[in-house]
């Protein structure tokens, strides 16, 4: 567990019996943003519980809550690469009730806290994400380093599932002041 004291912002980690609850409230958060952009609500879960499920159990996989005052108001899976220190951040969500508080940023800037051997994290959000783009760009310091399109293809389209044409921008966030990790003494 891990906590920004100062603004009530906890990351407990998420058990098996809470992955149900979990996989809905990301659900929920992200059918609003994808009722934000185009109106209507997806035909099915975005992402759907089969897709959840390999984020949840994937190799390296870490899932966490985050909490405020107790209450659960968001949660982020993390995959954890301990060999080569370049980490993902697959999902992460505030619930709608939520947003604008800061909330993600200390929930960021702890999980940045809990993982400081990190040498890089990766994200990906959808174009039309516009929130989570100026979240990860200019509130945790992302830069873009790429945009899957009609021509330039994402390498792994089976993790985009729900994407309107399929497009998405990969971020990175490089940590130029820490030194290689290496595994060889």
């Amino acid at each position: 567990m891990r906590t920004d004291e100062a603004n009530r912002v906890i990351l407990v980690p998420a058990q098996e019996a809470d992955l149900t609850d979990f996989q809905r409230g990301l659900q929920d958060a992200f059918a609003a943003g994808f009722k934000a952009a185009f109106g209507t609500l997806p035909e099915g879960p975005i992402p759907s519980d089969a897709e959840l499920g390999d984020f949840f159990h994937a190799p390296g996989a870490v899932t966490y809550h985050i909490m405020l005052d107790g209450a659960r108001v968001g949660g982020v899976v993390l995959t954890i690469d301990t060999a080569t220190h370049h980490n993902s951040l697959d999902l992460f969500f505030v619930s709608a009730g939520h947003h604008g508080k800061g909330i993600g940023s200390r929930a960021w800037r702890a999980l940045e806290a809990m993982y400081p051997d990190t040498l890089a994290w990766e994200t990906h959000t959808p174009y039309f994400e516009k929130r989570n783009i100026h979240f990860y760009v200019n509130k945790c310091g992302f830069k873009i380093v790429e945009f899957y399109n009609l021509h330039h293809p994402d390498p792994h389209p089976e993790t985009r599932e729900g994407i309107p044409d399929g497009e998405s921008f990969r971020f990175e966030k490089a940590y130029a002041d820490r030194p290689a990790q290496s595994d060889e003494h």
